[in-house]
């Protein structure tokens, strides 16, 4: 039997501490949180591992280190309520529930989805809700949002997706950027979205958040 809790630990102490995340209730959550039971059960073994994890389809469960640093650029705090796009099977939903008012996820997979809110609502979690849905269209019924965080990388966002972050409120992205994508966190003010540079990051393009191919003649 696997000693998953040791494997939290090692995880915390050799990948998110040293990658300069010091935000106690970031770290006290990834020590908490069973990250094994939000992967396919064949990948459980992989959980702990230091690179995305395989959900399938192209999509992945983002590595501890830069799952991390995402939050810790976000600083999110107990009144946030929170758009988590591509959640997958909700392991970054239950991390962000714990430093926030309210999570709204979004998966684009019904069963997936469905997998997710059954695994929340098991843990406990229940300040998040799993939407079903295409992630590039986020979840505007519970807009606007003080800050939204993607699971994965992205070529452009939608304006339609800015649009459904509140005024003063901030959005966490990888950019694809060749081999070595850049995360950027985005501030809202007067409507308009001014991007930062945050760190190094890679991961594949979520559906939805690819460049539309232009066509010469």
């Amino acid at each position: 039997m696997a000693d998953f809790k040791t494997r939290r630990t090692a995880m915390v102490d050799t990948q998110v501490r040293p990658s300069d995340v010091t935000k106690f209730p970031i770290i006290e959550a990834m020590l908490a949180i069973p990250r094994e039971l939000y992967v396919p059960e064949s990948m459980r073994e992989a959980a702990y591992i230091g690179e995305n994890v395989d959900l399938g389809e192209g999509r992945v469960l983002l590595e501890p280190r830069t799952f991390s640093k995402m939050l810790d650029t976000l600083d999110l705090g107990p009144g946030d309520v929170v758009l988590d796009l591509g959640c997958g099977l909700g392991y970054s939903t239950a991390v962000i529930a714990s430093l926030a008012e309210f999570v709204v996820a979004v998966e684009d997979d019904e069963e997936r989805a469905a997998e997710a809110q059954g695994l929340l609502s098991e843990q406990g979690v229940d300040n998040a809700a799993v939407v079903h849905g295409p992630l590039a269209e986020g979840a505007a019924k519970s807009a606007p949002y003080d800050a939204i965080v993607l699971q994965g990388a992205v070529e452009v966002i939608p304006q339609a997706l800015e649009a459904q972050l509140k005024d003063g409120g901030r959005i966490c992205a990888i950019f694809a950027d060749g081999a070595l994508g850049t995360v950027r966190i985005g501030w809202k003010l007067d409507g308009a979205i001014t991007w930062r540079y945050a760190f190094h990051a890679s991961a594949p393009v979520l559906p939805g958040f690819g460049r539309a191919e232009t066509f010469a003649l």
